[in-house]
């Protein structure tokens, strides 16, 4: 199994400007109204997909009662909310 390694925001802009011609300052620029345009419907409740890649969606975890690890006491777990990223067909086939 090959050694798995991370790529950082920097490494994925410059590697995507010199895809495509682009400045690294205009990829930057994209990527951020991206993240931002994701971040914005997931807060409202709204599903993102990009066909094929991935989709963003809220989810809803309901209350629940749990344990306190330490003691062993039962607390409340109030509800909350979460986002799901689903990978999409194109994605999923490229890891194979």
């Amino acid at each position: 199994m090959a050694d798995k390694t991370t790529v950082n925001k920097t490494e994925l802009v410059a590697a995507i400007a010199a895809e495509t011609g682009q400045s690294q300052a205009t990829v930057n620029g994209v990527l951020d109204a991206l993240f931002q345009q994701l971040a914005t419907n997931a807060a409202k409740g709204n599903k993102v997909t990009i066909p094929g890649w991935f989709s963003v969606e809220q989810t809803e975890r309901a209350a629940r009662v749990g344990r306190n690890p330490r003691t062993g006491d039962e607390i409340q777990i109030p509800a909350s909310k979460g986002v799901k990223i689903s990978a999409g067909s194109k994605l999923k086939n490229a890891v194979k």
